[in-house]
């Protein structure tokens, strides 16, 4: 995994990790999903989406819902 990458995958699981903490997961990963849409230009949007598709190994459930949105619109 490149450095850029690690550093995506990081930054989302730390994104998912404070919307964790809201009981209905569903309602969680949409609270991960905008916040990526509003605070990462779309060349981070694409590379993690990317990511997640090809490998995702390194996301955590939340992430990894969040994103499988994202990658959907």
């Amino acid at each position: 995994m490149s450095n850029k990458i690690e550093n995506l995958v990081k930054m989302a699981n730390d994104i998912s990790n404070f919307f964790n903490a809201e009981s209905d997961k569903a309602l969680a990963a949409e609270g991960v999903k905008k916040h990526i849409l509003r605070a990462w230009e779309p060349r981070m949007r694409n590379a993690i989406i990317e990511y997640s598709q090809k490998d995702g190994s390194g996301l955590n459930p939340l992430a990894t819902e969040a994103i499988k949105l994202l990658a959907i619109g």
